[in-house]
C-alpha cells in the first residue's frame, strides 16, 4: 500500500494564509489559490488586471506573509537593466570593482507593472527566472532555492506600455487575470475602508510561513500521486493547442511539465494528496493562455486565448 502525506500541519498553514489574506483582500478566491498553487510548485507567476483591482496589494501581502527576502522594483519606461540586475562600480580606495545588488536580488520580487518598461529591461529577467542565477561581467551569482517573481501587468491596450516578449511569457509559470469584484465584496471593500482607513499599508503583517515550512511543502508537491491516465490528459490538452486551427504558437512541452506541477500543488491546496481531473481544468487556462499566438482570423473573430483553451478541453475526453 502507498503511503499517504500527512497534510495536518500543511493544511493548518495554508488555512491561515488564506484567512490572513481574507483580512486585507477581499473576493478573489480564485486569484489567491492559483497565486498560492504557483508558491508552492516553485514557478513565477504574472497577475494581469485592470489599475485598482489590488494586483500589487495581494502580490505584497503574500511576500509579507512568507517569511523570505523581500524587494519591489517599479518598471517604467527609462528603467535600464542595471537599474534592476545592479551595477559595477570604481572603488576609489580599493582600486578595485565593486559589484552593487539590484533590487533582484532577494527571495521573492515584485516587478510592478512589468509591460511598462522597453523590450531590453524586461529582457534583463531572462536568466534568472530561467536559471536561478544572474551573470555580469563574467561572473555569475545564484539565487537561493525558494526564489520567485510575481509580476503585475495593466492589459496591452492601455497607453503608454510593452508587450512581453513570447519567451519571456514563457517563463511565467501562471498568468492570472484579476477582474472586477462582484457588487458584494466592492460593498465589503467600501465598508472596511470605512472602518479602516489604513487598511492597505500592510503595517505590522507578520509571517506565518517560514522559509524552511516553504520548502518542505514544496517537497511535498513531488509525492502527490498522479494516475497515468491523467498524465495522458495533459498531453492531449497541450497537443490539441499546436494543431488548433485558432492557434497560430501552440504550447511547448515546458507547459505541459508546469501543467502536472500546477496540478500537484493545487491538489495539495485542496487538502488532497492525489490529482483529479477537475484539478487540470481549473489550472489549465492559467498555465496556457499566455503561451499561445492566437491567428489573425481567431483574433478578429473576438476569441481570447482563454476561451480558446475552454473550447479546446471541451474536444479532449475527462479520464473517469
Amino acid at each position: 500500500m502507498e503511503q499517504r502525506i500527512d497534510l495536518t500541519a500543511f493544511s493548518e498553514k495554508v488555512q491561515l494564509l488564506k484567512d490572513r489574506i481574507s483580512q486585507i483582500v477581499v473576493g478573489q478566491e480564485s486569484a489567491v489559490d492559483l497565486v498560492l498553487t504557483c508558491i508552492l510548485a516553485d514557478g513565477h507567476v504574472l497577475i494581469e488586471g485592470v489599475p485598482g483591482v489590488a494586483k500589487t496589494l495581494l502580490a505584497r501581502l503574500v511576500s509579507r506573509l512568507v517569511d523570505l527576502r523581500f524587494s519591489r522594483v517599479q518598471f517604467t519606461p527609462d528603467l535600464m537593466p542595471s537599474d534592476v540586475l545592479g551595477t559595477t562600480v570604481f572603488n576609489v580606495k580599493t582600486s578595485e570593482f565593486d559589484f552593487h545588488k539590484g533590487p533582484v536580488f532577494a527571495d521573492m520580487v515584485l516587478v510592478d507593472e512589468i509591460n511598462r518598461a522597453p523590450a531590453k529591461t524586461q529582457a534583463a529577467l531572462f536568466e534568472v527566472m530561467e536559471e536561478r542565477q544572474v551573470t555580469i561581467d563574467g561572473v555569475t551569482r545564484r539565487m537561493d532555492d525558494v526564489y520567485t517573481i510575481i509580476a503585475t501587468q495593466n492589459p496591452v491596450e492601455q497607453e503608454g506600455t510593452y508587450k512581453l516578449p513570447e519567451a519571456q511569457l514563457d517563463r511565467f509559470f501562471m498568468k492570472i487575470d484579476m477582474g472586477y469584484p462582484s457588487e458584494e465584496d466592492e460593498t465589503a471593500i467600501l465598508e472596511r475602508h470605512h472602518a479602516n482607513a489604513s487598511l492597505v499599508r500592510l503595517d505590522g503583517i507578520e509571517p506565518v510561513i517560514s522559509r524552511s515550512e516553504l520548502l518542505q511543502f514544496r517537497a511535498m508537491v513531488g509525492d502527490v500521486v498522479v494516475d497515468k491516465s491523467l498524465l495522458q490528459y495533459i498531453v492531449q490538452i497541450v497537443r490539441q493547442t499546436r494543431t488548433s486551427r485558432a492557434v497560430f504558437l501552440g504550447a511547448s512541452p515546458r507547459a505541459s511539465v508546469s501543467m502536472l506541477r500546477a496540478s500537484k500543488a493545487y491538489a495539495l491546496l485542496q487538502g488532497r494528496d492525489f490529482v483529479t481531473p477537475e484539478d487540470i481544468k481549473t489550472v489549465a487556462p492559467p498555465i496556457l493562455s499566455h503561451r499561445l499566438l492566437l491567428t489573425a482570423e481567431a483574433e478578429m473573430e473576438g476569441y481570447s486565448p482563454v476561451k480558446v483553451v475552454q473550447r479546446l478541453m471541451d474536444k479532449v475526453d475527462v479520464p473517469q
